[in-house]
C-alpha cells in the first residue's frame, strides 16, 4: 500500500512542479513584458524581435527540460528525511543547469538568429520566480503530508532486528520524528524477551520468527540492528528478507566509529568503505581553502594593523619582554609549529609556562594581557601564521605538545583534529567551547567541522565570531 501511495504522491509531484513551472513562466512574462514593458526587473533591457508565440513555443522545451532535471537531482525520491535546505538546494541546482543547458542547445543547434535573441534577463527572471515558486509548493506540500502522517495516514510499517546501539538510537530517532511516517510494527531480538520494550516500542519475538513476521505480508521495511556479537547471523537474516521481497536497510552497530558521512570505494569489486571524509582531502578544496587564507589574512593585517600597533606599544610601556609570545603546537598531520601571540603574562621559564592551564584570575597574566585576551586581541599575530600557511582562518584550535600526549590517551578520536590545519577560530569555539571547558565537547564541534567543512561553513563561522568569539566569559 505504501509503495502505491508514494506513485501517486510522486506523480502529484510532477504534476505539481510542471503547473508551478507554467505559472513561474507565464508571471516572469507578465512582469516582463506588461508589468514592466521598458526594463526588467533587474534593469535589463527587452528585446522587441520576439513574437508572443516565441516566448510560448520556448516554455514547450523548458518545462519538460526543468522536470527531466528535478528526476535526475532525487527531487522525486520519498521526503522522509530529506531536509528542507537540501530539497531547495537541489531546485536551485536543477533549474540553473536547465537554463544553461537550453542556452548552450541554442547556441550549438539552432542556426537562425531568431532563436539567439531571447533575453537573458527574462531567463534570470523566470530562474528566480520559478525557483522560490517550486521551493513554495515543495514546502506546503511537504507540511500537508507530514500533518497526514502524525493523523496516522500514509505511514510505512517496518520491521526492526536486532538489538544494539543502533537499535535504540534509531528507535529514538524515529519516535522524535513522527514527520517520517514510520510505524514500528515491532522488534526482533534474543537480547530480550517478548512483551519488554526498547524506546517505547516491543519486543514481538526472535531472530528465528523473522520469516514468519514477513509472511503476514505487513512488514514494508526492514531495518537491520544487530550487536556486534551477533554478525553471525547477518548473512541468513539478509538471505530472509531478500527472499520475502521487503527493502532491506542495515544500520551498523559500529557507527560511533564511523562519521556521519562515510564513502566507499570500488576495489576492483570489493568495496571498500572509509571510516571518515575528509573534505579537505580534495586538492580542489584545499586550494579553495587555501586561497580564502591568504586573501582574509592579508586583508585582516591591514585592517588590524592600528589595533597591533596600538596594542605593541602598550605591551612594551607596562611590562618587561618581549612582544610576541611564540610557543609550540601541534598542526596538520601531527607536525608541530611555532604559534604566534601578543604577550599578556609576565616573562616566565619553559618550564614554568608548561606548568599549567591558564586560568580565571591567573597571576601571571598582565593587566593590558587581561584585556587582549578577553576580546582576543592577542590571537592577531596568528594572523602571520595563516599567511605563512601554518594555520587557517577556520579550524580547530591547536594544543600543546604535552597535552597532545595526555589527551589522546584519554579522549577518543582526539588526533582527527589534526587531520586539517589548525585555526584562528572553529566551529567549538564559536559555540562557547573556549578557555576552561570541556575537551570532549570540543572534539565532537571539530569533528563534525572536519566532516562537514564547506565554504560556507567557514564564512559562518567567522560571521559568528564577530558576535560570539572575540569576546567570551571563557576567555581568560
Amino acid at each position: 500500500m505504501i509503495r502505491d501511495n508514494q506513485h501517486k504522491l510522486n506523480i502529484m509531484r510532477v504534476i505539481l512542479d510542471l503547473i508551478t513551472i507554467v505559472a513561474a513562466y507565464f508571471l516572469t512574462y507578465f512582469i516582463f513584458f506588461i508589468l514592466i514593458p521598458d526594463s526588467s526587473i533587474f534593469g535589463g533591457v527587452i528585446n522587441g524581435e520576439l513574437t508572443v508565440g516565441d516566448y510560448f513555443l520556448l516554455l514547450a522545451f523548458l518545462a519538460p527540460l526543468h522536470l527531466v532535471f528535478y528526476a535526475i537531482s532525487h527531487l522525486y525520491e520519498p521526503m522522509r528525511i530529506t531536509g528542507r535546505r537540501l530539497e531547495a538546494f537541489r531546485v536551485f541546482r536543477a533549474n540553473l543547469i536547465s537554463i544553461i543547458l537550453l542556452g548552450l542547445i541554442f547556441w550549438l543547434f539552432v542556426k537562425t538568429n531568431k532563436m539567439m535573441v531571447f533575453s537573458r534577463m527574462f531567463l534570470i527572471e523566470f530562474l528566480v520566480i520559478n525557483t522560490c515558486g517550486i521551493v513554495l509548493q515543495r514546502n506546503l506540500l511537504r507540511m500537508i503530508v507530514v500533518r497526514l502522517r502524525k493523523q496516522g495516514y500514509n505511514q510505512r510499517q517496518i520491521l526492526v532486528v536486532g538489538h544494539s546501539r543502533a537499535c535504540e538510537a534509531l528507535l529514538e530517532r524515529i519516535r522524535v520524528n513522527a514527520r517520517w511516517g514510520y510505524h514500528v510494527h515491532g522488534i526482533l531480538t534474543d537480547r530480550m524477551e517478548p512483551g519488554e520494550e526498547c524506546v517505547g516500542y516491543k519486543v514481538i519475538g526472535g531472530l528465528k520468527d523473522l520469516a514468519g513476521v514477513l509472511a503476514e505480508n505487513v512488514v514494508e521495511e526492514v531495518f537491520i540492528t544487530l550487536g556486534l556479537k551477533d554478525y553471525d547471523y547477518l548473512e541468513e537474516l539478509v538471505a530472509i528478507c531478500e527472499k520475502s521481497g521487503v527493502q532491506t536497510k542495515f544500520v551498523p552497530d559500529y557507527g560511533n566509529l564511523m562519521s556521519t558521512h562515510p564513502y566507499s570505494e570500488d576495489l576492483v569489486g570489493l568495496p571498500v568503505i572509509y571510516l571518515r571524509k575528509v573534505p579537505l582531502d580534495d586538492l580542489f578544496y584545499a586550494f579553495l581553502k587555501r586561497a580564502v587564507d591568504i586573501f582574509g589574512s592579508v586583508f585582516a593585517i591591514v585592517l588590524f594593523s592600528p589595533v597591533m600597533l596600538v596594542v605593541s606599544i602598550l605591551i612594551k610601556l607596562t611590562s618587561k619582554g618581549p612582544l610576541i609570545f611564540k610557543q609550540e603546537r601541534i598542526g596538520l598531520h601531527n607536525k608541530p609549529f611555532m604559534m604566534y601571540k601578543f604577550r599578556s603574562m609576565v616573562t616566565q621559564t619553559d618550564e614554568e609556562e608548561k606548568s599549567k592551564w591558564t586560568t580565571a584570575d591567573d597571576p601571571r597574566i598582565t593587566k593590558i594581557g587581561k584585556f587582549i585576551r578577553k576580546t582576543s586581541i592577542d590571537e592577531l599575530p596568528q594572523l602571520f601564521n595563516v599567511l605563512f600557511g601554518s594555520m587557517s582562518m577556520v579550524g580547530p584550535r591547536p594544543e600543546r605538545p604535552q597535552f597532545v600526549e595526555k589527551f589522546k590517551e584519554e579522549i577518543p578520536r582526539y588526533m582527527v583534529k589534526h587531520q586539517v590545519r589548525p585555526g584562528m577560530t572553529g566551529w567549538a569555539q564559536v559555540n562557547g567551547l573556549r578557555g576552561d571547558t570541556s575537551i570532549k565537547d570540543r572534539i565532537d564541534y571539530d569533528i563534525y567541522y572536519i566532516e562537514n567543512w564547506s565554504l560556507g561553513l567557514d564564512f559562518k563561522i567567522l560571521f559568528l565570531t564577530f558576535f560570539k568569539g572575540f569576546v567570551n566569559k571563557n576567555a581568560y
